[in-house]
């Protein structure tokens, strides 16, 4: 099909950079908001904290179902490729792998500053055992299992190409914020489920519904034959549900109505972002230079070491004391760079340049 080619796949190539540094942004503001959900958590002392937390509520209504699309946009031809048990074995190396590494090297560095000494840190680091930011690689393994299951069913491997409508767009939107909104009766937002560590569960029906699309995507050539007026409406849409539902939201604050407005805009608000900004860097984005090669060789790399890296700089900029949002700034501006660098020392090692 013709998203094969390398050139027509650059636009997601940009995109996955763009993501992973929104990924270590999302943690910044984290860090100096108002919300406890990171590793180092300084509560912010002044209004700027609000505007952190307003981030990371637009952040998470979409960038985490993005990268589960684009997950599920390369599925298929990898599978079609390799055959279902080389696929999993595949997939085990590059996800697994890293996963354990995340667990058993990283994270036991990233929660040495918090260790207070009243217990062996052995049983200090049982204790607090959570994936941190590779859940993601978690849930992605078990999608991917979810993929094989379903093509060894007998499903056959349909490869007919259709053009996008807008009425599916609107019909698919509409079941999810449903779905969505029924599954939050059983998974409220915040709730936070320990050991497997997934910090969002409530997203968890965006997060499989995008990978499924993302694979239907690619099978029915949606990437390519979207045109590329839907950059544009795309992100007017965006918009325009942000302004209507997040208000109705606000007015309504609690109850069933309250959740199904928020639910709908977090759907709309993904959806709309999703076609978007797929659409704009296909169209404005589809080429790489030297330094874009670098930045999306270790994106991946990037997104498993940053919350050591971030740490790290947290700590040492713990003294110093001005608004929220301009240690934010200071955090994301050094943070980025060596991210960048540390990931690519670290591709340098033989083994881990053949997985990572």
């Amino acid at each position: 099909m013709t998203t094969s080619t390398r050139t027509r796949l650059l636009g997601i190539d940009n995109l996955r950079i763009v993501l992973t540094v929104l990924v270590v942004i999302h943690h910044a503001a984290v860090t100096y908001g108002n919300i406890p959900a990171w590793y180092h958590h300084e509560p912010a002392r002044d209004g700027t904290g609000l505007v952190l937390d307003v981030l990371v509520m637009f952040n998470q209504a979409f960038f985490m179902g993005f990268f589960f699309l684009i997950a599920g946009f390369f599925t298929p031809a990898s599978h079609d490729r390799k055959g279902s048990g080389a696929f999993l074995r595949d997939r085990l190396k590059r996800l697994g792998i890293p996963l354990l590494v995340y667990l058993l090297v990283l994270r036991p560095w990233v929660m040495l500053g918090f260790y207070d000494g009243s217990i062996p840190y052995w049983l200090f680091y049982i204790g607090s055992w959570d994936p941190g930011p590779m859940w993601f690689v978690e849930v992605l393994l078990v999608f991917s299992a979810c993929y094989v299951l379903w093509r060894r069913s007998g499903r056959p491997a349909e490869v007919r190409q259709s053009p996008l409508s807008l009425r599916a767009i609107v019909v698919f939107t509409a079941a999810l914020s449903l779905a969505v909104f029924a599954w939050r009766f059983l998974v409220p937002v915040g709730q936070y489920w320990p050991i497997v560590g997934l910090p969002t569960p409530s997203f968890l029906p965006q997060y499989a519904a995008m990978f499924a699309v993302g694979a239907l995507a690619y099978r029915r050539g949606w990437y390519t034959s979207l045109p590329p007026a839907a950059a544009t409406w795309g992100l007017i849409a965006a918009g325009v549900t942000s302004a209507v539902l997040l208000p109705v939201g606000q007015v309504l604050t609690q109850g069933w109505a309250a959740q199904l407005a928020s639910a709908a805009w977090e759907t709309s608000f993904a959806v709309s972002m999703a076609i978007g900004l797929s659409v704009w860097f296909r169209e404005r984005f589809n080429t790489q230079g030297p330094i874009g090669r670098f930045l999306a060789e270790n994106a991946f790399t990037v997104y498993i070491i940053h919350p050591l890296v971030l740490v790290g700089v947290a700590l040492l900029l713990s003294g110093l004391h001005t608004l929220a949002v301009v240690k934010f700034a200071v955090l994301v501006l050094i943070a980025l760079p060596v991210c960048w660098k540390l990931a690519s020392l670290v591709r340098k090692i033989p083994a881990a340049r053949r997985i990572l």
